[in-house]
């Protein structure tokens, strides 16, 4: 009761009172941006993740030289390896792609339709045309911001230039074909709805000149995590005869890069919280020394420095409880709403706040993890509490006489 008495604004100590205001809007404030920014990094995370093996083998097995011939005998051998789900043949080569005056680069990747098919990251973001169509030797499957860019829709002809050509006494002639888009998919991650363009394995071998190889095998495990561990059963198990990549290595920069981020931005933003810390410090410190008679009065009628302590404890703590609760609802409120808020503030300002072409995603994530929330919160809640200690130690050490004396 006298606790929370000595919050409610009076005339005399006002300007206490709106430091204890600021001190707890800054503490929610603290928690809050804590709690958004690290759901946007684990969504980032977990979006980039889902895309990449979604899109992806785990594992991606190459020739040691050249490339992998009897491949359907090798995807046969893996298979049968523990933790191995699925084995795709697949042939990867790099092209210009032509059209209307227009040309960028891409990324071929020849794979059989029905492998197609259990891509369900793929399958199930097809924008226009069917997946039915992609079959023969002149279809292929661009990204929708590639065929935004080239001004082309499903049906129209695409050129794909190879610098891998024939080999002629005038030098070395460049593979030119034309091929029919059968259909176009947007996953939502710029890198490949901007430069992949997939073609039936036939296809890509008659363009490749890679009749009866592949260029690697693609090893789906039953645990993404594990990959490191099941690749180098393959190196055992298939000897030096071939070379092993993971997912892991093969993407490092993305999520190194993640990872520190997350890592500096929680503590840059632990400071919001420290600082008001401090303010709650401050605005106890104040308190007490405007208490002075009150706390020589309340030792005089009997109470003792525990009583005392406690008092100023449960009025400081409790700015901090409510400024961290504040913060909790706030940052989860906004964290499952961010990207309604993106997209109101991008109609409201009129300027791109989350460009594809920097972030690699087209909408912004937020995955909330409880066990971060948590640990922010008991932070928060930390600090609160311990910025009251010193306060509360000492007002329980004022002496009544000298307090009394002075007033």
């Amino acid at each position: 009761m006298i606790a929370f008495r000595y919050l409610r604004t009076r005339r005399q100590e006002g300007f206490i009172s709106v430091i204890a205001w600021f001190s707890l809007l800054g503490i929610a404030l603290g928690v809050a941006t804590l709690i958004i920014v690290m759901a946007v990094m684990n969504g980032f995370r977990e979006e980039l993740l889902t895309r990449i093996l979604g899109l992806n083998g785990h594992i991606s097995v190459y020739a040691n030289q050249g490339q992998l011939t009897a491949y359907d005998k090798l995807a046969a051998q893996l298979k049968r390896l523990d933790g191995v789900i699925n084995v795709t043949p697949m042939i990867e080569g790099q092209v210009m792609v032509t059209s209307r005056g227009a040309s960028q680069g891409a990324i071929i990747r020849g794979i059989r339709p029905t492998d197609l098919l259990k891509r369900d990251i793929l399958a199930s973001n097809i924008v226009s045309g069917n997946l039915r169509d992609f079959n023969g030797t002149n279809k292929v499957i661009i990204g929708q911001r590639m065929a935004d860019k080239l001004g082309v829709n499903v049906g129209d002809k695409i050129t794909l230039i190879s610098p891998k050509g024939s080999v002629t006494a005038f030098g070395t002639m460049p593979i030119l074909k034309a091929y029919q888009i059968s259909a176009t998919f947007n996953i939502g991650m710029f890198e490949y709805d901007s430069s992949f363009v997939f073609m039936p394995l036939n296809a890509a071998q008659v363009y490749f000149k890679l009749r009866g190889a592949v260029t690697n095998l693609e090893v789906f495990g039953s645990n993404p995590d594990a990959a490191p561990a099941l690749g180098e059963n393959i190196r055992i198990d298939m000897g030096s005869k071939v070379k092993v990549h993971d997912w892991q290595h093969a993407n490092a920069n993305f999520f190194n890069a993640i990872e520190v981020e997350r890592n500096v931005m929680f503590l840059i933003l632990t400071l919001i919280i420290i600082v008001a810390a401090f303010n709650i410090i401050s605005s106890m410190i104040m308190l007490v020394k405007d208490k002075g008679k009150d706390i020589a009065i309340l030792r005089t009628m009997g109470a003792t420095r525990g009583m005392i302590m406690r008092v100023f404890f449960l009025a400081g703590a409790s700015v901090g409880t409510i400024g961290t609760i504040a913060g909790f609802g706030l940052g989860l409120l906004f964290a499952t709403n961010i990207e309604i808020i993106r997209q109101w503030i991008q109609g409201f300002t009129g300027t791109e706040l989350f460009a594809a072409e920097i972030y690699f995603l087209s909408k912004l994530p937020a995955v909330v993890d409880p066990s971060e929330v948590i640990t922010v919160v008991i932070m928060g809640l930390g600090l609160s509490f311990a910025a009251t200690l010193y306060p509360s130690w000492r007002a329980a050490q004022t002496d009544p006489a000298e307090a009394l004396r002075y007033e």
